[in-house]
């Protein structure tokens, strides 16, 4: 039988590789919004507080005397490579990236509250302070992004309008 331990030291570990992706899809996304900087700099904003929370991620496990999954980071890194590409050749890669921005930090965000349900279940006061700290930051651009959905489509439609694309 598996100890709660382990169950919270794994997804700790799942944690850290969906904040790797993230900043492995978010870096590859800002690097094609030249035309919209407002999108861009909060992404570049979330990339700086993904590598953040993946360091403060690995404070968590090193406290158990563990370490990342090496073979989750690569997956799910390539994962991340692999979708911040996916979009390059639609027409429309702005807003999918968006929608697909918005799914992913909706996925953060429960993970953040399982480990700080499991966490605080086994009494670990500084990963719950930790994790709540994290889920704040994805709470943040969730709703920085859902806010900011119609300031993206009308850039997108008026760029489209005039020929351009996210790029150009």
């Amino acid at each position: 039988m598996t100890e709660p331990r382990d169950h919270l030291i794994a997804w700790l570990k799942d944690a850290h590789a969906a904040e790797e992706q993230a900043v492995t899809m978010l870096d590859k996304m800002a690097g094609r919004l030249e035309n919209y900087p407002h999108l861009k700099a909060r992404v570049q904003q979330h990339v700086e507080e993904s590598r953040s929370q993946a360091d403060r991620i690995r404070g968590c496990l090193q406290r158990y005397d563990s370490d990342t999954s090496s073979l989750k980071e690569m997956g799910t890194k390539m994962m991340g490579f692999v979708q911040g590409l996916s979009g390059v050749f639609a027409d429309d890669e702005v807003v999918k990236g968006v929608l697909a921005s918005y799914a992913f930090e909706h996925m953060e965000i429960a993970s953040y509250k399982i480990l700080i349900s499991a966490a605080r279940t086994l009494g670990d006061v500084e990963t719950v302070r930790v994790c709540e700290e994290i889920l704040q930051e994805e709470v943040a651009m969730a709703k920085w992004l859902e806010d900011n959905f119609d300031n993206v489509i009308e850039k997108f439609f008026a760029l489209e309008r005039a020929g351009q694309t996210a790029k150009h």
